[in-house]
């Protein structure tokens, strides 16, 4: 009798350990990964420098139609939210010209942080991102909180966006 109760109190915190590494591991998968950022103005951070603040890392293309006609949503976005704790990383793919990339930024006035992903390690450190617009949304605490690969319902999006910068 007394080998079962063990045996059985064994089984429970066996299952207990298996559920709580489970939960801890989810908990870490939609961890953004910390990655280093260089700007095109020379300014270099990283995810974790970026905590406590909503962060959209935009993957983006200066080839890319659809990258290109988000833009000025992305734009009004940030200087909207910006003073709120919400911030921008737009991530050049490595096939983008550096040229054609800081032409775009200049002559667009982007005003957050724009990155060339010369290397793809960022892209890759993501999930190996290839397909262009791939949005993430990462909250306070550096969790990816949804990923969008395209266009995207905008309203749901703010709502997304509102929530975090509230929580």
């Amino acid at each position: 009798m007394c080998f079962l109760k063990r045996f059985k109190t064994s089984a429970l915190v066996l299952l207990l350990s298996i559920f709580a590494l489970s939960a801890c591991s989810q908990n870490n998968s939609n961890k953004a990964p910390n990655v280093t950022f260089n700007t095109l103005d020379g300014q270099q951070l990283t995810m974790q420098d970026l905590q406590g603040k909503v962060v959209l890392v935009k993957f983006w293309a200066t080839d890319c139609t659809t990258c290109i006609a988000q833009m000025p949503g992305t734009i009004k976005r940030y200087n909207d939210l910006e003073s709120k704790g919400y911030d921008t990383v737009a991530v050049a793919m490595k096939h983008d010209p550096e040229s054609y990339v800081r032409r775009f930024t200049e002559t667009r006035q982007l005003p957050f942080k724009v990155v060339m992903d010369t290397d793809g390690s960022i892209a890759k450190a993501f999930g190996d991102v290839r397909m262009t617009p791939t949005t993430f949304l990462i909250d306070k605490k550096g969790r990816i909180l949804k990923r969008y690969l395209g266009n995207y319902d905008e309203q749901a999006f703010m709502a997304t966006v509102n929530k975090a910068l509230a929580g």
